[in-house]
């Protein structure tokens, strides 16, 4: 403020008025001075109290382009760039008028401005937040930024360290889906000189643990029922937090069905309710039940599943003994491989039935203690096996192909599915066979005479020698006892030997009836391929045995001996038996 006095017009008002008008404007001046020194000692006092490096409280006084102009009651303001005021969507967080934290970084620069921070203020606020944070014990809230060596990085208003064993009460495998997860942490190390700080979320996690365990282990009891939340999911079962309390729901114990892995049924985070099966309250273990929730589908399965009933089912497992079908939640039955086709030869189920392809069957047998069903799919099909004997008559002569040779006979397929047996004994009349292969092959073309069938147990018996006479039924109607015979020496043993009298027809002549007189070697008498007479003094049909004699030859009535004889109902055994008494007295007799 200033004062200019007219001369001029002191003259012309007079000296008086010129004297007042100059006390006047030295009275303005000086009032003036004296603002200006209360207003300077204002700024000195205020820049002694504020040092450098502090945060100071300040006013917006204006928004421009140049940025935001904030008052802090220095002889001059201090600019601070707008981006420091920005949200993240880029909108301005402050107005004129707003009071603000800022940094005094410096209290004049070249320019006269003085220079501040809102950053930096907001930084040193965090800063003394995390410390006494840290000193309280008190939980801090924070954003996963991203994963690095040994844990994470958390944004806490600065950035912190979160070791990867401080995470989670259990270790955590993918630590990349955290990212952008909010947590609330306690402040366990802070230095900040350095600018670190290691948070922990385990010690948050156990503090909340340790308080629902508490209240859970009041309530908790076997038989109850609670609410919990699926926790980890393993091969064998899941585990749920029942509240500060895992129990352990095993797969077994999932569902009255079949259940492959326990993650068909459940996922991480999913909320269920499940019964407490076992408590041990010594050691907190809980073992848990989610089918026990409902009944068992078992407990009346043979009234809703009698024998013989039709059903309709679904195939939910294959084996190679057979396929398990569903009949509804809970209750599977077995096909065993053998109740699927009554024809075809089946080598593995899912030549039949595939999984998930319904299928009607019929019940079998039901052991509802056991929990087994036993079904069958071909009964849903005519037998053939119930009117194989109206197509094959004892006596038919069929042909087929030997499927498959075994140590006592050969398998021969009549049709489709259909196989029956020729034993051993069946496959000549005449050949001692030792085993079958010695006659027959594995996909030979072969007939053979229908024998006998057993529709019940499914066997039919077949045979090839019955094809052809029975060479020793005929061998034996032609000949008696006392008879004399043609035939050659074929084998010599120490108690004998064997003389083939036709194709097929073998004789023995022991050793004891070489010679009257005690006889050590057969072959000081007979040798092989030796053309020899012999008696007959033995037949046994049923055997097949034909006993011969050298030394009868030499006697002038010859010695008979008859030890069995058995004869078929067709060859006349009477007629036979009369026969062999009349050679037999004639004989005695000494006629011819």
């Amino acid at each position: 403020m200033s004062v200019e006095v007219d001369n001029t017009q002191l003259q012309k008002d007079g000296g008086a008025g010129a004297i007042d008008a100059q006390a006047q404007a030295s009275a303005a001046r000086k009032e003036e001075e004296n603002d200006f020194a209360a207003l300077l000692h204002a700024y000195e006092e205020r820049a002694q109290t504020f040092s450098e490096g502090e945060v100071i409280k300040g006013r917006v006084i204006a928004i421009s382009a140049a940025g935001v102009v904030v008052d802090v009651g220095f002889k001059s303001e201090g600019i601070i760039p707008a981006e420091q005021f920005t949200d993240d969507h880029g909108k301005l967080t402050v107005k004129v008028g707003d009071s603000i934290d800022v940094f005094l970084e410096q209290t004049e620069n070249s320019n006269g401005y003085v220079v501040l921070s809102r950053e930096k203020a907001e930084r040193m606020k965090i800063w003394d937040d995390i410390e006494r944070a840290y000193r309280d014990g008190t939980v801090v809230k924070g954003r996963v930024i991203e994963r690095i060596k040994g844990g994470l990085a958390v944004d806490i208003g600065v950035r912190a360290f979160l070791p990867g064993s401080q995470i989670d009460l259990r270790p955590v495998r993918n630590l990349d889906s955290l990212r952008g997860e909010e947590f609330e942490m306690r402040v366990i190390k802070v230095n900040k000189k350095r600018g670190n700080i290691v948070l922990s979320r385990k010690a948050v996690l156990e503090e909340s643990m340790k308080e629902e365990k508490a209240k859970t282990l009041e309530v908790l009891e076997e038989g109850k029922e609670m609410e919990g939340v699926v926790k980890n999911i393993t091969d064998y079962g899941a585990f749920i937090d029942l509240g500060g309390v895992d129990g352990l729901l095993h797969i077994t114990d999932m569902s009255w069905g079949r259940v492959n892995h326990p993650s068909e049924l459940f996922n991480v985070g999913d909320k269920i309710k499940v019964k407490v099966i076992k408590f041990s309250r010594e050691d907190s273990r809980v073992s848990l039940g989610y089918k026990q929730m409902s009944e068992d589908p078992w407990l009346h399965a043979d009234m809703r599943f009698p024998k013989n009933m039709r059903v309709q089912g679904k195939v939910v497992s294959l084996t190679d003994y057979g396929a398990f079908v569903e009949l509804e939640p809970g209750i599977e039955g077995l096909i065993h491989i053998s109740e699927m086709t009554w024809n075809k030869r089946v080598k593995h189920p899912s030549k039949i039935v595939s999984v998930g392809s319904p299928v009607e069957v019929v019940v079998l047998d039901i052991d509802t203690e056991a929990r087994r069903i036993s079904l069958g799919l071909k009964q849903t099909e005519p037998n053939p096996w119930d009117d194989l004997e109206a197509r094959y008559a004892p006596g038919t002569v069929i042909a087929g192909k030997v499927r498959n040779v075994t140590d006592f006979g050969a398998f021969i397929e009549v049709e489709e599915g259909i196989d029956g047996l020729v034993h051993v004994s069946d496959i000549s009349w005449t050949k001692r066979i030792k085993h079958p292969s010695e006659v027959l092959k594995k996909g030979d073309d072969v007939q053979a005479v229908v024998l006998s069938i057993d529709a019940a147990n499914q066997k039919l018996s077949l045979g090839i020698k019955q094809l052809e006479p029975d060479r020793w039924e005929n061998w034996f109607s032609r000949h008696n006892l006392g008879d004399v015979v043609k035939g050659k020496v074929v084998r010599m043993t120490n108690f004998g030997a064997f003389v083939e009298l036709e194709e097929g027809i073998e004789g023995l002549c022991h050793v004891s009836e070489l010679d009257d007189k005690h006889v050590e070697k057969p072959t000081e008498f007979l040798n092989v391929s030796q053309e020899v007479e012999m008696r007959i003094i033995k037949l046994n049909l049923q055997e097949k045995k034909i006993g011969l004699s050298l030394k009868a030859m030499k006697e002038e009535e010859p010695r008979l001996e008859f030890t069995s004889y058995m004869a078929s109902p067709d060859s006349g055994s009477t007629s036979m038996a009369e026969r062999l008494g009349d050679q037999l007295q004639r004989l005695k007799r000494g006629d011819s």
